[in-house]
Parts: structure tokens; C-alpha cells; sequence
């Protein structure tokens, strides 16, 4: 086999050596504090803040009321957390979202593993500041997403992989990244990431083919298969619902194609998603290498799992549009990189700019968090636009309810604020002999886990309780009633120049016009 030591090529040659330094407990314990004083900080501003849950963090607390393998569009992980942390603590919004500090100090801690197990303590106590310090990950700190227990499994699964990697083959490292592959994928199916990562790093390195063994192999895909058959099953029971959603999101159809504003838009935000100074570093040192052919074996593993995500996703943008975060499962292995680059050219102020930056991002974020106010001077209050107003919006609909009933249903035609009313109607949804909260359906087939679980029907659209959010399909959802009555447009304040609209009227004997075959949606009333 190979030797870990050997007579390498000039792109092998690393400018700095790359096996770890002895052992240094104080960057481990300084690694500690940081992770634990920021994770502390975070969790204080979610039981302090008073911003309300955005629909998407809605939907989640709602599946997690009914425990499954697979939801419409998303796998399970995000769901079983909160139904972990509410079970815990109650439905309160910090209890929705105080998981995701937690699986960010993991990801953290591992990524500290990582880098001192590819090059020495310092680079793994940079990696875990910039990680922990990342733009991205402060904002998904702060919510209930997908994206944290993601970004911790994979950060696991490097861990396993690295260590295979400097120890040579080993049934149970390939286990444990097979394991962490597959929590990854119930969290997030961009843990296909890493699966890309490896076969890249095996196209391009002896190193990674010498790591792989049938007995390897068949650790690693037994596990990852274990973990992942429950959500295939359900998928498959279930018209593989949540795939088709993530296909779906690619948006290949009824767009644009080729377009150059979406790409240019995508990049960009990859400057406020992993820091401006360590983007440009990754982009930057990347090219810079690659073309010196100056590369060493660590970082041409890193690069495997850091520079796919961002390239697909790029290709996806030009080819149609993406969302920021979708590529932030490179930035695990893109935090390694950067501060072993800026370590090994001795950037060192480069560094020290880096995470003075983003700590001023991420203290002024905590702070508009806790004083949502102060997002109006800065100029960003539309960036928390959607995680206000839904409570009050609920009240609303929930006293005419309570005044003008009985109703048969409560009927809404959009799915944001399903969600929220869900959520913050949920004593009174939740109560005996209330009418169920139900999504009307604007086309001729579900388009989202609402109106699949919850439509309306004839069989409850006896007297309904209708509410259109922004006055949108205002007219083909009154054309959908034989008769409607008790017109009331009402607005609920978002911020000084913003608010939230909402007309709401009695909706008698639903009968649904036929949708047009084309395009599925209503015919003109």
C-alpha cells in the first residue's frame, strides 16, 4: 500500500507541514469557551427576543405534532427535533428553535477535529471561529431549519472520513461516516454533497483510493442505507412526495434559462453567507493553488467537499435560481481551508479582519434580534418582515370565528398563513368543536403539504369562514362559494412602512369551478 509518507509530486509539496502538532489543551479549552460563550448568547436571545416564527418554522412545529418518516418537502430531522425540545420545554417559539445553536456548536467542534487532525491546533481553533462565526450559520442559529443538523452530520462524517483518511482503512470510521451520511440525508438531501466529495476525492487522489476497501465500502453504504430506508419507504409509499418537491425547487420549468443577473445575484450572497473576506479567500486560494499546482493531499480533500456545492449551485443559478443557502454544505470544509491557507501564508491580519467582521455581524444581528426596532435605521427591516404580524393576523381571524360561527371551516389560501395560524391558533384549532383550519385549493391538484392533509372540501365548505392573505386570488376564491357575505379587509403592522393585509368573509356551499386543464389553475369567475 502506498505510504502516508511518501515522495510527492510538486503539487503534494505543502508549504507548511502537515501532520498535527503535539497536542495543545489550551487552543482545545479556548475552542470550547468560544463555541460554548456563543452558543449561551444564542440560545439567551431566542428565549428573549420577541420576533415570532416565520411560516416555514410554522410548518415544522406542525409536523412535528404527528411524528413520520418523510414530509412533503422535507426529510424528518427537522421535525423530530422539535417535537424533542417541545416535548421539553412547550410550544413557545424558543423551544422550536433552540435545537439549532446546539447542532452549530457541534458542527464547530468538529470542524476543530478536522483541522487538527489535517494540519495543527491552530488551524482547527480558526476553523471552529470562522465557522461559529459564519454570517450563515449566525442567522441559522436563530431558527428552525433544515440547514443546522445538516451542517453537524456532515461535519461528523468529515471527521470520520479525515480520520480514515490519516489512519488508513478501518471498518469503523467507514461506519461512522456512513452513519453521519445517512442523518445528514434525513435532515437535508444536499447531504448528497458528500457524497460527491468522495467521489471526486477519489477520482483525484491515491491517497483516497487507498482509504477504500470492499469491507469499507460495505460498512459505510450498510449504514448509510439503514439510517435512510425508512425515509425511502415513505417517499415511496407517499408518490415520492418529498423528492419531487426537491426537484421541483430547481424550477428548470415555466423560467427564464440562462440567466446571468441569477448567477451574478447567487454569488454575491455568497459574500453575506460564509463572509466576505473568507469567500474571496476560498475562491481566491482555490484558483491560486489549483493553478501552482501547490495543493497539498489535505487540501485537496477539503476542496473535494467545499468547491462542489458551489459550483452546482452556481450552475443551477445561471441555469434557472437558487437560494444563498443552498450551497452551505461546502462551507464545513471551507472553514478548514481558509484559515489553513491564511495560517500557512501568514495572513494573519487577514484573519483577525475576518472575524472582527463577521463578530460585528454577528453581535448587530443579536441585537436586532433582541430589539427588532433597530433594524428600520439599519435599513434591513424587510429581512424580518416574515417573522411578524402572524399572531396578530391569527387573533383576528380566530375572534370572528369565535363572534360569527358557527362555521364549518376555516378556510385560507395561502400556505404562510396556514402555517401561522396553525401555530398560533393552536389553542384554539387544538379545542373541542371548533372548526378545522383548512387550505383552499387554488389548483386542480395539491401543491403543498396543506392542501394535502388539509383541504377544502365540499363535505366541510358548508359555511366557511374564508380569508384571503393580501387580497391574492381574492376573486377565484369568492367564485368558489355559491354566496358570500361579511366582507372585512384588515391590516396588522409589520414595521413603520409595512402591513400586512388580509380580507375575510363568510363563504356558503363551496363548489369549486373547474380549473383550466392547461395550467390547473381556476378559470376566470
Amino acid at each position: 500500500m502506498t505510504s502516508r509518507i511518501r515522495a510527492a509530486r510538486t503539487w503534494d509539496l505543502p508549504l507548511t507541514p502537515t501532520t498535527p502538532a503535539s497536542p495543545d489543551r489550551r487552543l482545545w479549552r479556548t475552542a470550547l469557551l468560544l463555541v460554548a460563550g456563543l452558543t449561551v448568547a444564542r440560545v439567551l436571545v431566542l428565549f428573549d427576543s420577541p420576533l415570532e416564527l416565520y411560516p416555514d418554522e410554522a410548518q415544522y412545529w406542525l409536523w412535528s405534532r404527528t411524528l413520520d418518516f418523510g414530509y412533503f418537502s422535507k426529510p424528518p430531522m427537522v421535525a423530530w427535533t422539535i417535537w424533542a425540545t417541545t416535548a421539553v420545554g412547550g410550544d413557545a417559539e424558543p423551544w422550536v428553535r433552540v435545537a439549532s445553536p446546539l447542532f452549530h456548536a457541534g458542527a464547530a467542534l468538529a470542524v476543530f477535529i478536522v483541522g487538527r487532525r489535517l494540519y495543527d491546533q491552530a488551524v482547527g481553533f480558526m476553523a471552529a471561529a470562522l465557522y461559529m462565526l459564519m454570517p450563515g450559520v449566525q442567522l441559522s442559529s436563530l431558527i428552525a431549519s433544515t440547514d443546522a443538523p445538516l451542517l453537524m452530520f456532515l461535519s461528523f462524517a468529515l471527521v470520520a472520513y479525515t480520520g480514515m483518511f490519516r489512519a488508513g482503512p478501518s471498518v469503523r470510521r467507514a461506519a461512522l461516516f456512513g452513519a453521519a451520511v445517512g442523518l445528514a440525508f434525513l435532515s437535508k438531501y444536499a447531504a448528497l454533497y458528500a457524497l460527491v466529495g468522495v467521489a471526486l476525492h477519489l477520482a483525484l487522489s491515491g491517497e483516497a483510493r487507498a482509504m477504500w476497501r470492499p469491507r469499507t465500502i460495505t460498512a459505510a453504504a450498510g449504514t448509510t442505507l439503514t439510517i435512510l430506508a425508512p425515509n425511502l419507504i415513505w417517499n415511496a409509499l407517499n408518490g415520492f412526495a418529498t423528492v419531487q418537491h426537491t426537484a421541483a425547487n430547481a424550477a428548470w420549468g415555466g423560467r427564464q434559462l440562462f440567466n446571468l443577473p441569477e448567477l451574478g445575484d447567487f454569488l454575491a450572497s455568497q459574500f453575506g453567507v460564509f463572509g466576505p473576506i473568507p469567500f474571496a479567500v476560498l475562491i481566491g486560494g482555490m484558483v491560486l493553488l489549483a493553478v501552482r499546482r501547490r495543493l497539498t493531499e489535505a487540501d485537496l480533500l477539503l476542496a473535494c467537499f467545499a468547491i462542489p456545492p458551489l459550483l452546482i449551485v452556481a450552475g443551477q443559478a445561471f441555469i434557472s435560481r437558487a437560494n444563498a443557502n443552498w450551497s452551505g454544505a461546502g462551507y464545513v470544509a471551507g472553514s478548514v481551508l481558509v484559515a489553513a491557507w491564511l495560517l500557512r501564508w501568514r495572513a494573519r491580519g487577514w484573519l483577525i479582519a475576518a472575524l472582527a467582521v463577521q463578530g460585528m455581524v454577528a453581535a448587530l444581528f443579536l441585537a436586532v434580534c433582541l430589539r427588532p426596532g433597530l433594524a428600520e435605521p439599519l435599513g434591513i427591516s424587510n429581512s424580518f418582515k416574515r417573522a411578524k404580524g402572524w399572531a396578530a393576523i391569527t387573533e383576528r381571524i380566530v375572534e370572528r370565528a369565535q363572534l360569527a360561527g358557527p362555521y364549518t371551516a376555516v378556510a385560507v389560501n395561502d400556505r404562510f398563513l396556514f402555517n401561522a395560524a396553525a401555530y398560533y391558533g393552536r389553542d384554539y384549532f387544538g379545542a373541542p368543536g371548533t372548526p378545522p383550519l383548512v387550505m383552499w385549493l387554488r389548483a386542480a391538484s395539491p401543491q403543498n403539504q396543506a392542501e394535502t392533509t388539509a383541504p377544502l372540501t365540499t363535505g366541510n365548505g358548508g359555511r366557511v369562514l374564508a380569508v384571503a392573505l393580501e387580497q391574492t386570488w381574492r376573486d377565484e376564491m369568492v367564485a368558489d362559494f355559491a354566496a358570500t357575505s361579511g366582507r372585512e379587509i384588515f391590516s396588522v403592522r409589520l414595521d413603520e412602512k409595512r402591513r400586512r393585509r388580509a380580507e375575510i368573509f363568510n363563504g356558503e356551499r363551496y363548489a369549486p369551478r373547474p380549473r383550466d386543464p392547461r395550467t390547473g389553475l381556476p378559470t376566470p369567475p
